[in-house]
């Protein structure tokens, strides 16, 4: 990456924007869309802002009149052009408040755009299914910020920097109930007897825009889909168990713990619902 974006404003990316008083970085108090652009569009931009916006409301963040999706639609479409990327990339388009202590007055909006390419493989289904498990050490909350993509990140962080430890492509997250919430980058999917099954919002899990998008589709065609409860031994007797995110889509995965599993229902969801937006 060559090139961001801070506030409206195209710089280096070498340039420092950030400063130590910023209240994302000190307190957590920001938020983050990762989108995927594909052929110089956002995919599923409506959804992204959607979002993003609800999730600026919760927050009780004073949002500039001409902070607005067309805007930011625009500049990020720009710095990925700038970037020469627009045919396929990741971005991360970050939002804090202000800079200062916990009470300070600087409570004005800023905004952070960030791309990096995608290599063209990220368009198939994964060939190797993903080998997980489940993070037991921490446990997310149930409350009215659970469903937002915030920069409190520490139970995910946890979460990856165990994966990695132990050599798993990705892990569950639980709440405190002690149900499964989502993954370090993914919401959850799990298939048995035909029927889809996925964490509902009130469990904890993020708002995930391909989740949204997946549920709106399955309904639509007719699927048997619920939003509920999973405990590990759901995702440990499923038939089938797939991941979703934005720039992915989807992810099958091939075994958790020591169960193994196939995907042809989940190919199925695939080809008919994510590979059509990801052309």
């Amino acid at each position: 990456m060559s090139y961001l974006n801070f506030n409206g404003k195209i710089l280096s990316a070498d340039n420092p924007v950030l400063m130590a008083s910023n209240r994302s970085y000190r307190y957590g108090d920001g938020l983050f869309e990762t989108m995927r652009i594909q052929q110089d569009k956002i995919v599923l931009a409506n959804y992204h802002f959607e979002r993003l916006f609800a999730s600026l409301l919760i927050l009780k963040y004073d949002i500039p009149s001409l902070f607005t999706p067309a805007k930011l639609e625009k500049e990020i479409l720009q710095l990925c052009q700038r970037n020469q990327c627009e045919k396929l990339a990741r971005l991360r388009l970050s939002v804090f408040r202000g800079n200062g202590g916990i009470n300070d007055d600087d409570k004005n909006l800023q905004y952070l755009i960030e791309c990096w390419p995608l290599n063209a493989s990220i368009n198939q289904l994964n060939e190797n299914g993903l080998v997980i498990d489940v993070y037991t050490d921490a446990k997310k909350s149930t409350d009215q910020f659970s469903n937002i993509k915030s920069a409190n990140f520490l139970p995910y962080s946890m979460a990856a920097l165990y994966a990695k430890e132990i050599k798993l492509n990705d892990c569950l997250v639980l709440n405190t109930a002690g149900k499964i919430v989502d993954s370090t980058i993914a919401n959850l999917f799990i298939i048995k007897e035909n029927v889809i099954k996925t964490p509902s919002l009130d469990q904890g899990c993020v708002n995930g825009v391909m989740r949204r998008y997946l549920l709106e589709s399955l309904s639509v065609a007719g699927y048997v889909i619920s939003e509920t409860s999973i405990s590990i031994q759901d995702v440990a007797t499923a038939d089938e168990v797939f991941l979703t995110n934005a720039i992915s889509g989807i992810r099958w995965v091939k075994q958790f713990a020591n169960v193994n599993y196939g995907n042809a229902k989940t190919i199925e969801i695939y080809s008919r619902f994510v590979k059509t937006i990801h052309a």
